[in-house]
């Protein structure tokens, strides 16, 4: 028999918040978590600007021994997941935790870890690689280590779908509850990638923009868009089986119910003419959940601010949605946080549960000329106070990856 899925903790650290509360209040007032970097000197370097995490010290939150053998990007997962955990009322010692997993990605891993010891490489020689070298850097060790954290003794994985990682495992782990393999799972993405070889690498593929002006950098939808900015973070939730939920007395922001996965088998990096297998992706969410598009609310989209990314997910959506696409909601988060990569699925599905927790369909900041390619209802600049009874979530990743899941008011 088939179960019911929903949402019962919350998790995150992000550029415009270090948790759940101050990162939703930065989204309803429209905050802009993008400045110049101060991780690295960016001196000869054309982008100079990111989303980082602010005023992040590892020691507030791990003893300095075992900071200094995780990576960023696992100390993110640990703390989103901590948060997400300590929300959603669960009790160790209550649980079997042998029914609990851990589903968690990231879309490239320990990178300042690499970078920093391939480094010690070329310089010192090979005796000079640290020992925790593998350990820190290989991107299983995020679900790993929120499973070492937490206790957690169920299936402990890692996906990564570039993009569209944190996203399909919130959609793998709605699975494999639906279907009885687990009873919880912590579920979500992390990224730490605004280092010198992530900036330097993504920017000579073409995909960041170089703008200087930290409002009109990451501009979803807007004709003047110029590429995406790198951010950094993780979004983490809890799902839960919907009756050992009610047993226990849990709240419950969102019931999960529908997922959709999809490849374009086109290009490494562009999406498919058209939108085409994002487009797949979304009917396969909303035929999963037995829901109509005139019945979904708002779209939190992938919404990169790069030229293809944006036209091709307005296509994609009018070919899902049809007549309904002239009056969903549809806003890009990432003018507040720039793009998290791995972690976007993770902190945007965070965005989509309390958007229908607090019945508000976010904004998309930063927008200022409109482009006749992206002619949809993108909410700019100013949220909305309206019922939201369904809310999707989109995901696209470098490969060809789609992703969409679909949240229902419970």
């Amino acid at each position: 028999m088939e179960r019911r899925v929903v949402i019962t903790g919350l998790g995150a650290i992000t550029p415009i918040g270090n948790n759940v509360e101050e990162f939703w209040n930065g989204i309803k007032e429209g905050k802009c978590g993008i400045d110049e970097i101060k991780g690295f000197d960016t001196t000869g370097y054309k982008v100079r600007l990111a989303a980082e995490v602010k005023g992040y010290n590892a020691e507030d939150y791990f003893e300095r021994r075992e900071a200094k053998r995780m990576d960023k990007f696992s100390q993110y997962a640990i703390i989103a997941s901590r948060e997400a955990w300590k929300d959603s009322g669960l009790d160790k010692e209550k649980e079997n935790m042998e029914r609990v997993g851990v589903i968690v990605g990231s879309g490239i891993g320990g990178l300042a870890t690499i970078e920093k010891d391939i480094g010690s490489l070329v310089e010192k020689g090979p005796d000079r690689i640290s020992p925790m070298f593998i350990p820190m850097c290989i991107g299983n060790m995020a679900a790993g280590n929120v499973a070492i954290d937490l206790g957690v003794k169920g299936e402990s994985i890692s996906m990564v779908t570039a993009c569209a990682s944190g996203t399909h495992c919130i959609g793998e782990s709605f699975r494999m509850i639906k279907h009885g393999y687990q009873d919880i799972i912590i579920a979500g993405g992390t990224e730490a990638s605004v280092t010198p070889s992530g900036i330097a690498g993504f920017t000579n593929i073409k995909a960041l923009t170089q703008e200087t002006d930290k409002n009109r950098a990451s501009m979803p939808f807007d004709k003047e868009r110029s590429g995406f900015v790198m951010g950094e973070g993780a979004g983490i939730v809890i799902l839960e089986e919907l009756e050992h939920a009610k047993a226990r007395g849990a709240k419950i922001y969102a019931e999960i119910v529908g997922y959709g996965a999809t490849s374009d088998a086109y290009h490494i990096t562009s999406p498919a003419p058209g939108g085409e297998g994002g487009a797949r992706a979304m009917k396969v969410a909303m035929e999963e959940a037995g829901v109509k598009p005139e019945e979904i609310t708002y779209i939190n989209a992938h919404g990169t601010s790069t030229h293809l990314n944006d036209s091709c997910e307005t296509s994609a959506v009018k070919t899902a949605f049809g007549e309904a696409a002239k009056k969903v909601m549809i806003s890009s988060t990432k003018g507040n946080t720039g793009h998290l990569l791995g972690a976007a699925g993770g902190v945007e599905a965070v965005i989509c549960a309390k958007s229908i927790a607090d019945n508000f369909v976010p904004p998309t900041i930063n927008y200022k000329v409109p482009d006749e390619e992206c002619d949809l209802d993108i909410v700019p600049n100013k949220g909305r106070n309206v019922e939201v009874n369904y809310a999707m979530s989109n995901s696209l990743g470098f490969g060809g990856h789609n992703a969409s899941i679909l949240l229902k008011k419970c």
